[in-house]
């Protein structure tokens, strides 16, 4: 009885220690978020923009991203994605369709001057972040807005773009993407090749998410400059999944000083969730052919959203922890990032990654798993910070 007392307590004294330590861990992380720039390669507040407008300085019904929630989060420097849907390249309107997203960007600080404002630099970020608001750097989803017009990269500097995804979901004039199986260029395009020292000159880093590992290979032999990978995760979790990187383009990435932001969608961080996705979208499919119904209809919506309900995919903030460990061990700490896909990824954020308040709890598991303060630093903002900065350097000096 006296043994079975002692292997009581002693357990007891080991599960109040660990609650112990982990509440002093998550003390220093929500410390370390507050302390630390934080920077996100890709949130998609402009799109959730364009379909209403909404006022973003006090805490919000839906979406993943408001100034209260950053704040809590420590969120400071959220990439807004400037995203050009695949379908404009042919309908037309893309270049149109990107200046009314950074119009709404500059909306957003101009409404609320005091909270945030728009970033067209380092230097200006680390600015904004002393004087405490949230700067807004920009991102442009898809190259299709340059159209075939060399000029047009050095237009969206002018505006502000300081990243540009080659493309989206299907072939551009750019490149070829991961999701598409045409295989337009088997890699990049002769224009494509253009655009990519374009953008090296004037200062645009270069994003080499959604494209296709042709295409990852042939920057990365060309480029002058570090690139991103603004949103993408590891292949090594998803095997098949070309849209997260490979091993392979990641060990690239520390030959070229480029940065790799692990996205937190669920289906992007598990093959498990890619799998239960697929079945949900395989019910969904056939009930909206069984009662005749298109993708925008009212009634085929709720009846996704009760599947999505009743059978959720998501991953768990310790997965998406796995990524970053991945790129770690491939490359060291230098070349590993954040890149959430906030607002862009529907609701498939993993359990602890919900929203842009959850930032601290990223850093706790970090800290559980044995990353110094100076690791998490670099993560957070230092790695894209040193990117960004050698990408301006050089445009300064080319002139």
């Amino acid at each position: 009885m006296r043994l079975i007392k002692q292997v009581f307590l002693l357990t007891i004294g080991i599960l109040i220690g660990g609650c112990s330590n982990d509440a002093t861990l998550r003390k220093q992380a929500y410390e370390l978020a507050h302390k630390f720039i934080i920077t996100d390669g890709h949130i998609d507040v402009p799109w959730r923009l364009n379909d209403g407008y909404e006022d973003l300085s006090v805490r919000t019904e839906g979406g993943d991203f408001d100034y209260v929630r950053a704040k809590e989060g420590g969120l400071d420097a959220p990439f807004m994605s400037i995203y050009v849907p695949s379908s404009y390249q042919e309908t037309g309107g893309a270049k149109e369709k990107a200046d009314s997203l950074i119009n709404l960007v500059h909306r957003i600080a101009d409404d609320h001057p005091d909270k945030f404002e728009v970033a067209f630099s380092v230097a200006d970020v680390n600015r904004i972040f002393a004087d405490g608001k949230i700067a807004l750097p920009m991102g442009m989803e898809n190259g299709a807005p340059i159209l075939d017009d060399l000029n047009n990269v050095q237009y969206f500097h002018d505006r502000g773009i300081r990243y540009i995804t080659l493309t989206h979901a299907k072939d551009n004039l750019i490149c070829d993407s991961s999701y598409d199986t045409t295989n337009t260029w088997d890699g990049l395009s002769p224009f494509g090749r253009k655009v990519v020292k374009e953008m090296n000159r004037v200062g645009i880093m270069v994003d080499i998410s959604h494209v296709t590992d042709n295409v990852i290979n042939q920057v990365l032999d060309m480029t002058d400059v570090p690139v991103i990978a603004s949103h993408s995760s590891c292949r090594h979790f998803t095997p098949g999944f070309e849209r997260n990187m490979g091993d392979e383009e990641i060990k690239r990435l520390k030959e070229n000083g480029g940065v790799i932001q692990i996205n937190f969608g669920s289906s992007f961080v598990t093959k498990e969730s890619q799998e239960k996705e697929e079945q949900n979208r395989q019910i969904i499919m056939a009930y909206a052919k069984e009662n005749s119904l298109n993708r925008g209809d009212d009634k085929l919506k709720s009846y996704w959203e009760k599947v999505s309900k009743e059978n959720p995919i998501y991953a768990d903030i310790t997965d998406v922890v796995n990524h970053i460990d991945r790129v770690v061990e491939l490359t060291g700490i230098d070349h590993v990032g954040i890149g959430s896909d906030y607002d862009g990824v529907g609701d498939s954020l993993p359990y602890g990654l919900k929203d842009v308040s959850s930032y601290p709890n990223l850093i706790f598991h970090l800290l559980k798993r044995g990353y110094s303060e100076e690791d998490i630093e670099k993560i957070c903002y230092k790695n894209v910070w040193r990117v960004w900065s050698t990408v301006e350097k050089a445009a300064a000096q080319a002139g």
